[in-house]
């Protein structure tokens, strides 16, 4: 099965991106789009499927490109540079070779038809809003006239040229769609002007068409103006980096940097990649990352993470991961990935759209047409009808519950959580218990070795030495503990091979025909050290409690959270003593990781939610089968491919800021939602009781004004105060 990921460029029609979505799901099954983002993927055997995606997606809507991902990357990328070596004025030390000038120009040339097309779009829109204030004033004139009573026939004719000029694009579309055998809002706008002009309503037709213009053009501005700040939420990975050879600073391209470079950071730049700095000292902003303001200090030895931004000075880092692993490329990867996993609000919306649309226009011809049969009144009734069918246009909540979704995730990116996808805001709102592990969630991985104890031949030194050989490879916070005792106190051993996880029960090592184990003792934060099945030693651990965990306890409590859990692996001792004056309900200890998705299970039975919160080491089943589970940090590949969030931050008081943000989001669907549907009763209700005309300007402000308003109202959860 490959995965095929494109972005449909030029796609503003909500209604229509449903229905390319349902028939390009129709055609190949596993589609994923998201109409705030544009990004469309499709899994499929099939290896070349751009050229047919493009002739379906031309079938509903025209004017819309079908772009790899790649592509439209390549060319954002081409456009950022152009623009920050043209407009910003920064030569950062000129070390430019003629072939990489070469390289520019040929990437310059490749990219034209993007820009021009991009230029040609900023274009027609100049061109619309000219037209559009030319008719405005045409259509004030003809107004003015019908209501003086004078000149008929110029008010007719400024009528006509007014709606025009308004909406001639909006009459093309709608007479397309009429031959591509589908309705959709530019079909009903064009069959209710032309209706009113037929029934002599020429001063309304123009204005139908007028205010349709208007309230379009403010919605696209207002659509564009929320894709653009949710990706400059993502805009936090830069695309070149200042590699160091023989000496000197050379500008390349982020990707083909190589682990194990050395890289200059030079003030005011962001980290390219994740890495260890290697010279210099500097503060750098990892609010991108975290959401924490402050200025954090590095120096030699400091791991910095890509997305970062250098403050000061400028410092040297050596590269540890590959740009495609790094934390800025993980975090815009999961932010743009995570509108694909849509919310249940979104999913009835796209079936309600789907029904909706054809029971409306049905109402609307039996409107039309009984009425007028029993009272011969035909032009009251087809006006009525007419009022009826532009005012039930879904567009204001097709459009806005997915942008509300989008953004409240973008918000919560800013926080330092990310959320993959609407169902997991959903599920974070409604949230009534929370299972926390305790080893690197309510305590931090501030481990240490408090003491070694022999009850064999082996000296303290062996012992810890060949538990660290066993632990070589272990992920576990324990294990960083004993390895970085053996470093401080310059402790070595022989290495061992054949190295084993056991989940749940600790490590195992060979050396020679032996079998070494690392096991959890009896002892409250005892590590038992064995060669066979003999006990050769233990160790014990200390461990920190993480200084927020009591506040965010406390907040979660105060947010109506029913039931708070500990499940660990450890004895009940050390659980008991971690959970010491926390606002812990209960405490499962000794758990392996099949039993506490056991638990799990029971709470969501008891409960109807449950959110884990772990460090995604060993915790992968339990991360899956919890209502929405939570990682700590970026650091371990499995917290994030198991996590339906991670806290980037790796600090637990971003939980509760994360729960009103999403209590919040799923508030602004509901209220979008419900705010379109009584305002479009409202008009069909005054158009078809008659309790006071109800002119079609009005049904066009329940469309595009509607529309506009749940648009802003969505999008100011980007600056949510939570």
């Amino acid at each position: 099965m490959m995965k095929h990921e494109f972005i449909l460029e030029g796609l503003h029609c909500a209604n229509c991106a449903a229905k390319i979505e349902a028939k390009i799901e129709k055609r190949y099954g596993d589609v994923r789009f998201s109409f705030a983002t544009l990004d469309l993927e499709i899994h499929t055997d099939e290896a070349e499927i751009r050229d047919e995606v493009q002739q379906i997606v031309d079938s509903i809507e025209d004017g819309v490109t079908v772009m790899p991902k790649s592509e439209h990357h390549h060319h954002e990328r081409h456009h950022h540079h152009e623009c920050h070596d043209g407009c910003c004025g920064h030569d950062h030390e000129h070390h430019h070779h003629e072939h990489e000038h070469d390289h520019h120009e040929h990437e310059h040339h490749h990219g034209h038809d993007h820009d021009h097309g991009h230029e040609h779009h900023h274009k027609s829109g100049k061109v619309k809003l000219i037209l559009l204030i030319i008719a405005a004033v045409l259509f004030v004139a003809a107004m003015v006239l019908h209501f003086i009573g004078k000149l008929e026939i110029v008010c007719i004719a400024l009528s006509v040229l007014s709606a025009l000029l308004a909406g001639y694009d909006v009459v093309i579309e709608g007479v397309k769609s009429i031959f591509k055998r589908r309705i959709d809002e530019t079909t009903l706008m064009t069959v209710a002007v032309i209706a009113a002009m037929i029934l002599g309503e020429f001063v309304e037709g123009a204005a139908v068409m007028v205010l349709f213009g208007i309230g379009e053009w403010l919605e696209d501005k207002a659509v564009e103006k929320s894709r653009r700040d949710i990706r400059k939420l993502a805009d936090i990975r830069p695309d070149v980096a200042y590699l160091i050879e023989n000496g000197k600073s050379r500008e390349v391209s982020a990707e083909s940097v190589a682990i194990g470079s050395v890289l200059e950071i030079p003030p005011h730049t962001r980290v390219p990649l994740d890495g260890i700095v290697t010279q210099g000292s500097t503060t750098v902003d990892a609010s991108s990352l975290t959401g924490e303001s402050e200025p954090v200090s590095v120096s030699v030895g400091t791991e910095l993470l890509s997305g970062m931004m250098n403050n000061d000075s400028t410092v040297y880092l050596k590269t540890t991961k590959a740009y495609a692993d790094s934390a800025a490329t993980r975090i815009v990867k999961l932010v743009e990935e995570s509108s694909k996993n849509k919310g249940d609000h979104e999913k009835l919306i796209t079936r309600f759209a789907a029904v909706y649309t054809p029971v409306m226009i049905a109402l609307a011809v039996v409107i039309a047409v009984v009425p007028s049969l029993i009272t011969g009144n035909w032009s009251e009734w087809i006006h009525k009808a007419l009022v009826c069918l532009v005012a039930s246009c879904p567009c204001s909540i097709v459009i806005s519950v997915p942008l509300a979704y989008f953004a409240g995730i973008g918000a919560a990116s800013k926080l330092g959580v990310l959320i993959k996808g609407g169902r997991f805001v959903e599920a974070l709102a409604s949230a009534k218990a929370f299972a926390f592990d305790k080893t690197g969630t309510i305590t931090d991985n501030q481990i240490s070795v408090k003491e070694i104890k022999s009850k064999s031949d082996y000296s303290e030194s062996e012992i810890i030495a060949l538990a660290a050989a066993a632990e070589a490879h272990s992920a576990h916070p324990i294990a960083g503990a004993i390895r970085s005792y053996c470093e401080a106190h310059n402790i070595s051993g022989e290495e061992l091979k054949d190295h084993r996880e056991i989940s749940g029960h600790g490590v195992e090592a060979k050396r020679g025909s032996d079998t070494i184990t690392v096991c959890k003792s009896d002892g409250a934060h005892g590590i038992s050290v064995r060669v066979n099945d003999s006990e050769i030693g233990v160790i014990t651990v200390s461990e920190h409690i993480r200084e927020e965990a009591g506040d965010t306890l406390r907040q979660l409590k105060a947010l109506g959270i029913q039931r708070t859990v500990m499940l660990s692996g450890d004895k009940e001792a050390a659980c008991s003593r971690a959970a010491e004056g926390l606002m812990i309900d209960e405490i499962h200890s000794s758990l392996l990781p099949e039993e506490k998705v056991k638990t799990v299970e029971k709470i969501l039975g008891d409960c109807g939610s449950c959110v884990f919160v772990g460090d995604g080491i060993n915790d992968a089943p339990v991360l899956s089968r919890s209502s929405c589970g939570i990682a700590m940090g970026l650091g371990s590949d499995a917290a994030i491919e198991s996590a339906d969030m991670v806290l980037s931050s790796e600090n637990l008081s971003s939980l509760p800021r994360a729960v009103r943000l999403a209590r919040k989001t799923i508030n602004t669907v509901k209220a979008n939602i419900t705010f379109s549907l009584i305002v479009k009763a409202v008009i069909i209700l005054i158009a078809v009781l008659g309790i006071t005309s109800a002119p079609l300007w009005l049904a066009v402000f329940s469309d595009t004004g509607v529309c506009l308003l749940c648009v802003l109202n969505a999008v100011r959860l980007l600056k949510s105060k939570v």
